[in-house]
């Protein structure tokens, strides 16, 4: 039973919740399906409590709060958020969903059960239903938003649940919700996803990165509202009513800034943004008055012209309108300013939702539309399995646009890092199997090409060409590789034992018998997810295995220096959910010089990262960066075999490590850096390549440390040596 507290606590929550609905639900009727849908689950999870210790009727109520404060939902959507885990958690079913709050309402919830249960399957079992869930988008959209609020409030309460399932969670939402989010419209869902994620796995840096904004927010603020009050000045006299708001850049987006770009805190300059919002004069074409606004501001201020972002003429593939300027304020710092009218503002705050705020936006005929068509494209393709489909639904379809022009003047919108052939297949399956290159603002390119945005791209096609196995090496589109891979069926059909006799062969050749511990090798070697896909490619003729003997020799090699040993006890299936929950201790056997577990190549974590560990099929345990996508991706497939690892202190084995520098360039710079770090420090260097340019030298160094202390300090050391500006650790990358 819940006590008093409990009582308190529900009712202020339920009542903030009809508070903010009514609006969006203003007839009495509808206000009675809210309470009977929150009467009916509370006392469907009566008794039942969150980790959190708090009642779980919370949640529902919180989610349905999301629904229509963050989303813009309305009476169906609340309803149903109040009611999305009756069906999955309790003894009631569809049809008591159905018979107490009808047809809709019911088939609503029915889509988001299966999406939960999606999430909580083995691995593909998981791909498999995420596959079925998205294709309700195209029946019912209000499904995903849903489970996008419903995602918000599990990762708002994320520090109660244990370290695997929490790993779980914010590689899920990385991998999938934060792009989904992007892609719907609803930025603002997404910019707290990836805080509470950045947050959660990395709590150092966050708080570094939320420390120095606190600083500079107060060093600047009175700056900002000076230029704040001069811009209202401008919009009164123009005769707007408005509003003005101050942005301050997410810790999120700087620290991933930081990080890819390999700049510190202080060369970022977009830390501030100003939106202004404001009502059009009616019959006056709302670009022009956007316009308007920035002509008068630009009178009195700096514009940086080869920043203005124009989406008032072409709305982003999401729907997002606005004008964007960068402007240099009284301090000399540039200043974002975004130009919205009202209706620009709602569709960027509710995304795909503002359908439903605004009945002449036409859904089918939006950007949007166009999307989940390519999602049904996919989802419905022959080739297309489980596993397979989170990659491609990931790159294909939440990576953002970008537009480009045909030959005649058309614009088209392809994804960001498709190539010219990836366009040729999106306006006709038979001009991309006849292209044999493209040309790109007149000039001449490989159908490898990447093009930016707004290129004119012209394809260029042959009736004797057809399409090339090397094709799917670099197409980056679904309808592309779909095309592709129809065109070989045929070729294809019998692939997969061929592909398996001629591996086995090979191996043979090699004295290697073809088990395990071997496919799982040339998987993660040929990044392909499955021993049938490994096989099909093989057979198919898609990969090249002159290289297998160096690939397998590589691998033994790599376990000598790369490798850390995990104290793993042996249990049997009954034990395992019991022992997941403690963690394991990533530990070196400096006497044998033995490491039993493998750091993933992609993003080479070193000890004192936060890490994610594996359990693989063999047994053996594979670490990732948290950050890493490959990992990310992992857990959204595996999360079943997460494990809590925990490194611990060591002294024998070393670990490969990239330092960026940039300085001014002097005589004997480089060799002052070289002989500091290996004659001083005794640090073991691998590589070392530097650049230099108009006075100035930059470039990275490959070393071997220790620990992310042994390399902190090392960072510390080289900053001291004359000329060097800037030193910061990136990623480990092939050359």
């Amino acid at each position: 039973m819940h006590n008093e507290k409990d009582n308190i606590l529900i009712a202020q929550r339920f009542d903030e919740l009809i508070k903010i609905s009514q609006k969006r639900c203003p007839e009495i009727e509808e206000q009675r399906g809210i309470l009977k849908a929150f009467e009916f689950a509370k006392e469907a999870h009566k008794d039942v409590k969150r980790h959190s210790g708090e009642p779980y009727i919370l949640h529902p109520i919180e989610v349905a709060i999301i629904v229509v404060k963050e989303i813009g939902l309305g009476y169906k959507s609340i309803v149903t958020a109040l009611l999305h885990d009756v069906v999955e958690d309790t003894d009631y079913s569809i049809d008591d969903i159905k018979r107490l709050f009808g047809t809709k309402i019911a088939s609503l919830v029915e889509g988001l059960t299966k999406v939960s249960i999606a999430f909580d399957a083995s691995v593909s079992e998981q791909a498999e239903n995420f596959k079925r869930i998205l294709l309700t988008m195209g029946d019912d959209i209000r499904v995903i938003l849903i489970k996008l609020a419903d995602r918000l409030h599990n990762v708002r309460t994320i520090q109660f649940l244990p370290a695997q399932k929490r790993d779980k969670i914010l590689s899920e939402t990385m991998f999938i919700f934060m792009p989904l989010a992007n892609r719907l419209g609803l930025y603002s869902i997404k910019t707290e996803m990836e805080n509470v994620w950045f947050s959660s796995s990395y709590p150092n840096e966050y708080e570094e990165v939320q420390e120095k904004l606190s600083i500079i927010t107060a060093q600047r603020g009175d700056t900002i509202d000076q230029f704040v009050a001069s811009i209202s000045l401008i919009l009164s006299n123009l005769g707007y009513n408005y509003t003005i708001s101050k942005r301050i850049k997410s810790p999120y987006s700087v620290w991933r800034k930081m990080n890819s770009k390999g700049i510190p805190f202080e060369q970022i300059y977009d830390i501030f943004a100003l939106r202004i919002v404001f009502e059009p004069t009616p019959e006056i074409e709302e670009r022009s008055q956007c316009f308007r606004i920035y002509a008068d501001i630009t009178k009195n201020y700096l514009s940086k012209s080869d920043r203005i972002r124009d989406w008032t003429n072409k709305a982003k593939s999401n729907g997002y309108e606005a004008l964007h300027c960068t402007i240099m304020g009284p301090n000399g710092n540039w200043i974002e300013v975004q130009i919205r009218t009202k209706r620009m503002d709602d569709i960027a705050e509710h995304g795909l939702a503002a359908h439903w705020l605004y009945k002449d936006i036409s859904l089918q005929d939006s950007e949007m539309e166009v999307w989940l068509e390519k999602v049904k494209e996919v989802l419905e393709s022959p080739d297309s399995n489980a596993l397979d489909f989170l990659d491609r639904f990931h790159t294909g379809l939440l990576l953002p646009d970008i537009p480009v022009i045909t030959p005649k003047g058309e614009m088209r919108h392809i994804p960001k890092g498709s190539t010219v052939l990836d366009f040729a297949y999106s306006l006709h399956s038979a001009i991309g199997n006849r292209a044999i290159a493209a040309k790109v603002n007149h000039k001449l390119v490989s159908l490898r090409y990447q093009p930016h945005m707004g290129d004119r791209i012209e394809i260029l096609t042959a009736d004797t060409q057809h399409p090339q196995k090397e094709w799917l090496t670099f197409v980056q589109t679904p309808k592309a590789r779909t095309a592709i891979v129809e065109f070989f069926k045929a070729e294809v059909s019998n692939s997969l034992l061929k592909g398996e006799q001629i591996l086995e062969l090979k191996l043979k050749e090699l004295g290697v018998p073809l088990h395990d511990r071997v496919i799982n090798k040339l998987l993660d070697a040929f990044h392909i997810n499955s021993k049938e896909g490994l096989f099909s490619h093989i057979g198919a003729g898609f990969l090249d295995l002159s290289e297998l003997q160096k690939i397998l020799k590589q691998n033994k090699a790599e376990r000598k220096i790369s490798y850390w040993g995990i104290i793993f006890p042996k249990t049997n299936s009954s034990q395992s959910d019991s022992i997941t929950r403690h963690s394991y201790s990533l530990e070196e056997d400096p006497i044998a010089k033995t490491l039993s577990y493998s750091v993933a190549n992609c993003c080479r974590p070193i000890p004192g990262d936060e890490v994610m560990g594996f359990r693989l099929s063999d047994g053996e345990v594979l670490v990732h960066k948290k950050s890493c996508p490959a990992g990310m991706e992992e857990a959204t497939r595996i999360g079943e075999k997460i494990i809590n690892a925990e490194w611990k202190q060591h002294s024998y084995h070393s670990f490969l490590a990239r330092v960026a520098l940039r300085g001014i360039d002097r005589m004997g710079i480089l060799k002052d850096i070289t002989e500091y770090l290996s004659l001083k420090l005794s640090i073991n260097i691998r590589k070392v390549i530097i650049e230099t340019h108009d006075g100035i030298f930059e470039g990275h160094i490959d070393l071997y440390v220790h620990d992310t202390e042994h390399l902190d300090q090392l960072i510390k050391n080289i900053n001291k040596i004359n000329g060097v500006e800037f030193v910061s650790r990136i990623d480990v990358k092939k050359d």
